[in-house]
Formats: structure tokens, sequence, C-alpha cells
């Protein structure tokens, strides 16, 4: 999707899909993907309504800060996964927390936990995702 982009050209890509929003121009399958991540989160819309902010827009994980781009990023990875069903299991997965949340925004957002501890893990073992670890993470939810 946004392989080889640097972080700055990722996010005029979200800046860009939410003016096109506003403007109600049209937009790209993938463009719809983001405006609709950006309008289940009102919080971030001041954010992206300046690309001045937005780009220079930085947050403290340490201090408890999320970064909005990054959260935005795991829900339409986690829409991706879905719509290709890879990894295998997912969708099952996913209609179990579904099922149990009745909400498809706060199901992504437990699947987020499980995302971003493999990820997390996969970056500091300098190895692919854990797949396998992965579905069992949100089988677990």
């Amino acid at each position: 999707m946004f392989f080889g982009q640097s972080r700055d050209e990722l996010r005029r890509f979200y800046l860009t899909a939410w003016r096109k929003h506003i403007e109600k121009q049209p937009v790209e399958p993938l463009e719809a993907m983001i405006i609709d991540v950006i309008i289940l989160h009102p919080e971030y819309h001041s954010l992206l309504d300046s690309e001045e902010q937005a780009l220079g827009h930085e947050t403290s994980p340490e201090q408890g800060e999320v970064n909005p781009f990054l959260h935005m990023g795991m829900h339409i990875a986690i829409r991706e996964q879905l719509s290709t069903s890879r990894p295998a299991g997912i969708d099952s997965a996913y209609d179990a927390l579904l099922r149990r949340f009745s909400d498809p925004h706060a199901a992504e957002h437990r699947m987020m936990e499980c995302l971003g501890e493999v990820m997390w893990l996969a970056q500091r073992n300098n190895s692919p995702p854990d797949e396998i670890a992965y579905l069992e993470c949100l089988r677990s939810l």
C-alpha cells in the first residue's frame, strides 16, 4: 500500500484524501478507505485540516500519546487484511470479535492490540510478523 514512502508522503496522502472528502471530489478506493477511518476519528479532524500542523506533528509514546497516523494506519492494515482474508483465519477471528463487541470500530481497536504487539516483536527480532501468534492473540481477546 504505502511501502517506500516517507513519513511526510504518507501524511500528505491522508491530507489529500481528507481534502477531497471535504471538497466532495472523487476519490480512489484507498482514499475512500482512509476517509472512512478518518470519519471515525473526529479527534483527528482538526489536525488533518492543517497541512503544516499534520506534517510537523510529533507524539511521545513514552508519555502515553498516540500517533494519529499510526493509529489510522493500523485500522487500514486490518481492513486490508480482511479484504484479502490474509492471514488465513482473520475473517473468523474478526467475526467472533464483531459478535462480541457488535461494533466494527471497537472490534478493530481490539485487533490493533494484537497487530501492534506482533509488529513490535517482528521489528525487535528483525523477522517477518508471526501470523500464527497474531491469530492466536486475536482468538484470545
